[in-house]
């Protein structure tokens, strides 16, 4: 009875060293761009000002409010991107890219050419959303 230990990797599984590079391109010029955008994002908040809408109906008060929460959500969501991007590079440098963290088989090169960030295989990540 054949058990479902680790599956041996494929051609399709493995990375060239080319391959790898392209990946690693890609993943630093998105870091520049959500360095940049994060920066931007970060000026235009501290450049406002506590006591700007003094004296703006409740409805302006509101949109402005809103905006201002919207700005922090994007920054916060663009500092978690970059995170995750330069924990790819990580494991290419460690040479465990494209491997599940979880069960340790290939995770596949279409699955990581689509989300080069992507830390867990299809099936984990399935697993993972169940819970």
């Amino acid at each position: 009875m054949a058990t479902r230990e680790a599956k041996t990797a494929t051609s399709e599984d493995i990375w060239t060293n080319d391959e790898l590079a392209e990946v690693r391109e890609r993943l630093l010029l998105e870091i520049d761009e959500l360095h940049t955008e994060i920066l931007r994002a970060e000026a235009e908040l501290a450049t406002g000002n506590s006591s700007e809408g003094a004296g703006d109906d409740p409805a302006d008060a509101g949109a402005k409010t809103y905006e201002r929460e919207r700005e922090i959500a994007l920054t916060l969501n663009a500092r978690d991107v970059l995170a995750q991007n330069e924990r790819a590079i990580a494991r290419i440098d460690a040479g465990t890219y494209g491997v599940c963290e979880s069960c340790q088989r290939p995770i596949g090169k279409e699955r990581l050419r689509a989300f080069p960030r992507a830390t867990l295989c299809v099936a984990c990540k399935q697993r993972e959303e169940r819970r």
